[in-house]
């Protein structure tokens, strides 16, 4: 994110820039090659053979791009370009292991993993949802309220694989939601923005889709699903981890490069009290904790992301995206709210109260 760059060799390191405020432009990363000889030209009196190996790198922000030419001595090996299209489409033979630090998100991920191996599981974590929503409401809202999870979550997959990632499918959990998986990792903040706000999207267009039905059919079961839909994805929006919003703050954020993007996380961590506060969630509260940890761990490390950041324009048009669909879907709640039923009223009760 700040300049900072490793160069390994067969998995050795030669070179290292390290981070600072501004850093882009030229830089050489120079290291040699020790040539040995075959037993028949061995002679221990004569020194190895050095070849001096150079790799100058022209780096630019903002847009992305870098420039390189490899050389070997004087003559040049290869030379060209790569651009944030490159960055997001690279998979890594073998990514240089990195001391993990200790993540309670981690430890849940890892844990999941563990019980997505078999596919029945999918089934059976669908069953368990059905039943569950069932019981606290009915089964007709029950089966609205899996399709409005698992319209949300296809955006999160139908993102994943726009950038070219191979996904796992959809998992729903019981009285948590849904989960969509990926076996690959994002190699960019904007791939984080987009995978994250996609669902949320795809919920608000699932909720117009409902508004729709509802003034051509008058049909009150179409509007209460685009208002309790629409409330569902706000939810998600809340800028606290590990929810899409919290993603989409911190991608931002960490882009900034500087205090402010600390700053902007202690403010989002700031509303997620406020909220969990106002309405008494303890899960709220508890998910709030978890993300503020996530946003530490990764503050300390931010120069050594290896996630390529948002330029300003990338920071702008995530930010206006975001803006713009939390706007969106509280303007649905606002709409259903003024009809005079309670019920249709009660998803604007619960931001008032």
């Amino acid at each position: 994110m700040a300049g900072w760059q490793q160069l390994y060799w067969d998995n050795q390191l030669v070179s290292v820039k390290q981070a600072k405020a501004n850093n882009e432009g030229l830089s050489n990363h120079q290291f040699e090659l020790h040539q040995s000889h075959t037993p028949v030209e061995s002679d221990t009196s004569e020194p190895l053979n050095r070849i001096k190996i150079t790799l100058e790198i022209d780096l630019f922000w903002q847009p992305f791009s870098l420039d390189y030419r490899l050389l070997k001595d004087d003559e040049v090996l290869t030379q060209g370009q790569r651009t944030t299209k490159d960055i997001e489409r690279q998979a890594p033979r073998q990514a240089p292991e990195v001391k993990k630090q200790l993540s309670i998100i981690g430890l849940a991920s890892l844990g999941f993993k563990l019980l997505k191996s078999a596919k029945m599981i999918k089934v059976v974590l669908a069953g368990a949802s059905i039943a569950a929503y069932s019981w606290l409401f009915s089964f007709q809202f029950a089966l609205a309220l899996i399709a409005c999870l698992m319209f949300h979550e296809y955006g999160h997959i139908r993102a994943m694989k726009y950038f070219g990632m191979k996904t796992k499918g959809i998992y729903l959990i019981p009285f948590m939601g849904g989960l969509a998986l990926s076996d690959e990792k994002i190699n960019t903040r904007w791939q984080d923005v987009v995978i994250s706000i996609m669902g949320p999207t795809f919920g608000l267009l699932m909720s117009i889709a409902a508004l729709l039905a509802y003034w051509i059919t008058g049909n009150v079961f179409f509007a209460g699903l685009a208002a309790f839909n629409a409330l569902l994805n706000l939810f998600n929006l809340l800028p606290i981890l590990p929810l899409d919003g919290g993603h989409i703050l911190k991608s931002i954020s960490f882009s900034m490069n500087s205090l402010m993007g600390l700053i902007a996380c202690v403010a989002g961590a700031a509303i997620g009290v406020f909220i969990s506060y106002s309405l008494g969630l303890a899960l709220l509260g508890f998910l709030l904790l978890i993300g503020s940890m996530e946003i530490v761990f990764e503050w300390k490390s931010r120069h050594q992301s290896h996630l390529l950041p948002l330029d300003r324009y990338g920071q702008l048009f995530s930010a206006v995206w975001y803006l713009l669909t939390v706007g969106a879907l509280i303007a649905i709640i606002w709409y259903f709210a003024g009809s005079g039923d309670d019920m249709l009223g009660l998803p604007l009760k619960i931001l008032q109260s």
